[in-house]
């Protein structure tokens, strides 16, 4: 949980606000494959691999859980969950989307893009959105025809340019930091997004010079960080922006967005390794490619992509250390292979990479490659077997000791047993039962479901539990009841909380609620509540919480009353407590007729 402190900045009215105009279903949606069933939608979870959908998405209460692994919340735990935001973070992505601007004391700027104190995300968005325009207005510069050339000798065309926003960075080691810095806090913002650098003396330089950029976008199309290839030569060829409070370079994939933006769900998705390389694919009509900014690809970054697509194609260079960078690909995929998902990996020719291949040979050459990829089997025991003799029993035995725990390591049942299959068939093994023998223990994969809570059935935990997931049932409660002295009773002021906050706002979702009291200590049991299986059928949901009140009202009543007596026999009462007495008295004769 995110320390209050740290947004205590924020009014918490807003985030009600926030809460209160954000669709949860469409947050959700963009990011997963969600299909409705009744009133509720369902998926797999993106918290966890699986081959069924246990992750449910409630439209009417704004909230989502896993049952398989648990996890839960709103919109603002979805956000910081999936994205690994801190809270401010999640509320200004949201407000982000609604055009909404958090609330924060702020100080002209930079364009207006600056605030006091460390910048807000948005206005690092804002301030990055500003440079990829000046940066593109750079490159059509008379005086920068050389970058002009050179993507035209890589036979980059002007809609690819346009569509992926390439831009230029001239020459010389100050152009952004005089242009767009006039003051300390606009200094601060460019440092913040990785676009200046701060030497030993403590001037700032340009990080991006004489280079073609190329701008990195998140799945909204908000740029995050830039790429920059050099135009003369020197090191590094390649330069990336550092990682910043928007950019994580493990999280993030070139050109994912503009493919989702040609095609929400893709048949398919190449990975390949550099900018250039979406480039030229798209420039010759190879939409579905994406790029891992020139790392190895991160566990990440696959189930980003498979929240996108089924199926997924790794393009490497055909030597040593292709071989090696698709095995650590491989063995991070493993984890994510649910059934109906399929990986191949492609490998190209001595000295070709996907630019050169499709400029030297056409889509065609590149596709008929394309088709020649191998399949995850093919992968696993090719590369496991290099170095194995299998004629001898040693090496039959080290083969079972290596390939079993990777295997063992696939969540999808078919897709296991086909392995497990073939081991066995190339072990000599035809005996299943041979084979389960050789499964080391703590290999075996168990899937168990979530477990819920395991709550003690109370009448006051019964009866926040039935309020915080049905908050309408705030509208039954009589006004006598919500204004009984009662919060020295045990849970009896925050169903006091619950209840004001749900009749401040008639129309509030358990989702709403959750976010309200987010930063609170007191969340985690709220968080408890919302996911608890009280058992309660939906039809007998408003009479259970209307006997309930009545018994913890009158329990509580009782239990202070005996206090007031106890204390009455020990010293006097103060005239206050003689009121409260008789008041309890007359509210202890009422009658649930009387009351509802």
């Amino acid at each position: 949980m995110v320390p209050i402190g740290m947004a205590s900045q924020i009014p918490r009215d807003f985030i009600d606000q926030l809460l209160a105009q954000t669709d949860l279903v469409e947050i959700i949606g963009s990011r997963v494959k969600l299909k409705k069933q009744g009133k509720d939608y369902y998926a797999r979870c993106p918290f966890h691999t699986e081959k069924s959908a246990s992750f449910t998405v409630s439209a009417d209460k704004q909230f989502y859980h896993c049952f398989g692994c648990g996890v839960n919340g709103n919109a603002l735990g979805f956000l910081m969950a999936l994205d690994k935001l801190a809270f401010p973070e999640a509320v200004e992505e949201l407000a982000l989307r609604l055009g909404l601007t958090v609330p924060r004391p702020t100080n002209s700027g930079l364009h207006g893009a600056v605030s006091s104190g460390q910048p807000q995300r948005r206005q690092l968005y804002q301030l990055l959105e500003q440079l990829t325009v000046y940066y593109q207005q750079m490159l059509l510069q008379p005086d920068h025809h050389s970058a002009r050339g050179y993507l035209q000798h890589r036979g980059i065309i002007q809609s690819v340019i346009q569509q992926f926003r390439i831009g230029f960075a001239a020459p010389g080691w100050d152009a952004v930091s005089r242009r767009f810095s006039s003051q300390p806090l606009e200094l601060q913002a460019l440092s913040s997004a990785g676009l200046i650098v701060q030497n030993a003396r403590g001037s700032y330089y340009d990080r991006f010079r004489n280079r073609l950029l190329f701008p990195i976008r998140n799945l909204r199309g908000q740029v995050v960080a830039f790429g920059g290839r050099i135009l003369d030569k020197g090191e590094p060829k390649y330069l990336n922006s550092p990682e910043t409070p928007l950019f994580r370079k493990s999280q993030t994939l070139y050109g994912l967005y503009e493919l989702i933006q040609r095609e929400r769900h893709p048949t398919y998705i190449l990975v390949v390794e550099g900018y250039m390389d979406v480039l030229s694919l798209v420039c010759f009509g190879i939409y579905s490619v994406v790029a891992t900014l020139g790392t190895a690809t991160t566990s990440e970054q696959i189930a980003q992509l498979l929240r996108v697509t089924d199926s997924l194609i790794f393009c490497y260079d055909g030597d040593s250390a292709g071989r090696e960078a698709a095995w650590k690909a491989l063995e991070r995929i493993l984890p994510q292979l649910r059934d109906g998902v399929q990986v191949k990996f492609m490998f190209l020719p001595a000295g070709e990479d996907p630019d050169s291949l499709v400029q030297r040979g056409g889509p065609e050459d590149f596709q008929a490659i394309q088709q020649q990829a191998d399949d995850i089997s093919t992968l696993l025991f090719s590369t496991l077997l290099q170095q194995i003799d299998l004629s001898r029993p040693e090496g039959r035995a080290r083969l079972s000791a290596r390939a079993l725990p990777l295997i063992e390591r696939v969540p999808g049942g078919t897709l296991r047993m086909a392995l497990r299959e073939q081991l066995g068939h190339k072990l000599g093994i035809v005996d299943e039962g041979q084979l389960e023998r050789l499964l080391p223990k703590q290999a075996s994969i168990i899937n168990r479901s979530h477990q819920q809570p395991r709550l003690k059935q109370t009448p006051m935990r019964l009866l926040l539990a039935l309020l915080l997931q049905n908050p309408s049932l705030a509208q039954q409660v009589p006004k006598v009841i919500s204004r009984a002295p009662l919060s020295a009773f045990p849970g009896w002021r925050l169903f006091n909380a619950l209840l004001a906050y749900c009749h401040r706002y008639p129309e509030v979702t358990l989702g709403q609620l959750l976010g309200h009291w987010q930063n609170h200590r007191i969340y985690p049991q709220l968080e408890a509540l919302a996911i608890w299986d009280h058992l309660i059928d939906s039809e007998h949901i408003t009479e259970t919480f209307l006997d309930t009140l009545y018994h913890v009202y009158t329990q509580g009543i009782e239990q202070r009353m005996d206090q007031l007596i106890a204390k009455d026999r020990q010293k006097q009462l103060t005239l206050g407590e003689r009121g409260e007495y008789i008041q309890l008295l007359a509210m202890a004769k009422s009658k649930p007729a009387e009351l509802f």
